[in-house]
């Protein structure tokens, strides 16, 4: 009995042993379980911090890759840019030097370079005034309406026209050829200029620095006369100063200081795209400072809309006479001859804006249509300063009313 409580209590301690055995390795199955549960989250945390900072990187390479591909681009915009501005103003270049001739004064005579520059008028107005006395014609009312065509086509302008025909009818008893008309004619055109008192010539009757300001819409030739006036200014040994204040067309300030070094001018200029008045006020300091004998200050022709140009016209003019009192001097406009009526059209514009106080008609001889000098001067009661009637720089000519309207019937 003994030995059976014995055996009995040997097999309960052998089967608690075999339970705690159990409940130690649960435990510790348990406890390696949480251990990889544990390591696995590390790990994964780990995984998603390394994969963020894989993304992250991989944005800032594509980032850095996209800000360098604009760069590039950006680069040779600009690169493309330079070239085809350096492109424009070497073919600007290019046309500036065709149109310059030879700085030395050319030996032809002015009236016979006017007549030459004057040859397409004086063909149409000689033709068809002779034309209309062949066979010794009557004098009557169907002559008059031809010659009327004839004043028209020649672009005197349809108001003028009539008011110098109702006074040649009234001469018409005395008329018998085509000389006799023609020497009324001339008469009536030369009294359609205003009176013009001569331009002061003594250095010491001007004001010192004189200031011309130079204005007309882009493609009247505005900046080469400006250049030629310059030439034309340093051959009478005075010191010239131009102010390029032309800052809004491309190659403008270039043009400019090509023509200044021709002439042997000075030159203020500013960046492309500067307050152009600020150009005319330094220009108008320069020119006090350094003791100059004329400033020629060269003007936009074109802004985004025309109250624009008008404006900034006004503000140059303003700026420049607060810099020195009663300048500038003269407002001087170029014309195109070749555009006709127009012509006058614009130059009323801008007398209105700015008070014009003379005109320069250029390109004379590219047109058949010469009348348009005496419709400027009648029309506008403005003198004409200066005509040009060719390429060279003896074609721009101080204007005669006389000399002028000799050259186209003589």
């Amino acid at each position: 009995m003994v030995f059976n409580f014995f055996k009995r209590k040997t097999r309960e301690k052998e089967h608690e042993n075999l339970k705690k055995q159990e409940r130690l390795k649960e435990e510790a199955r348990l406890k390696e379980q949480k251990r990889r549960e544990e390591q696995e989250k590390i790990n994964e945390q780990k995984r998603l911090i390394e994969q963020a900072r894989l993304k992250e990187e991989a944005q800032l390479k594509e980032q850095a890759r996209l800000k360098e591909e604009e760069e590039r681009k950006a680069r040779e915009r600009h690169e493309e840019q330079e070239r085809l501005k350096q492109e424009e103003q070497r073919k600007e270049r290019e046309r500036v030097k065709e149109k310059q001739p030879s700085e030395a004064p050319d030996k032809k005579g002015i009236f016979s370079r006017l007549k030459s520059g004057l040859t397409k008028t004086r063909e149409v107005l000689n033709t068809d005034i002779n034309d209309l006395f062949k066979s010794s014609r009557k004098i009557d009312d169907a002559l008059f309406e031809e010659l009327e065509e004839v004043l028209i086509t020649a672009d005197l302008g349809m108001d003028i026209t009539m008011e110098m025909m109702d006074r040649i009818r009234k001469k018409a008893g005395r008329l018998s050829t085509a000389d006799q008309l023609k020497a009324v004619l001339k008469q009536e055109l030369i009294d359609l200029f205003p009176s013009m008192e001569e331009p002061e010539t003594s250095a010491s009757a001007l004001p010192r620095p004189h200031i011309i300001m130079v204005v007309g819409v882009n493609g009247t030739g505005k900046t080469t006369t400006l250049g030629k006036l310059a030439t034309r200014f340093t051959r009478e040994n005075k010191k010239v100063l131009i102010a390029a204040a032309d800052t809004f067309r491309a190659a403008a300030i270039e043009q400019v200081g090509i023509w200044a070094d021709r002439a042997g001018a000075t030159i203020v200029r500013h960046k492309q795209g500067a307050d152009p008045a600020a150009v005319a006020y330094d220009g108008v300091e320069a020119a006090m400072a350094r003791g100059m004998d004329v400033l020629l200050i060269d003007t936009a022709g074109r802004l985004h809309t025309q109250k624009n140009l008008m404006e900034e016209l006004k503000k140059i003019k303003r700026t420049v006479g607060k810099k020195m009192p009663g300048a500038p001097h003269e407002v001087l406009m170029v014309l195109d001859a070749t555009t006709g009526q127009n012509a006058i059209s614009q130059a009323r514009i801008f007398h209105e804006a700015i008070n014009l106080t003379q005109l320069a008609l250029t390109k004379l001889d590219g047109t058949a249509k010469g009348g348009i000098v005496a419709a400027v001067a009648g029309s506008l009661n403005l003198p004409i300063r200066y005509i040009g009637v060719g390429e060279g720089m003896d074609d721009l000519q101080a204007f005669d009313a006389v000399r002028f309207v000799n050259a186209l019937f003589d």
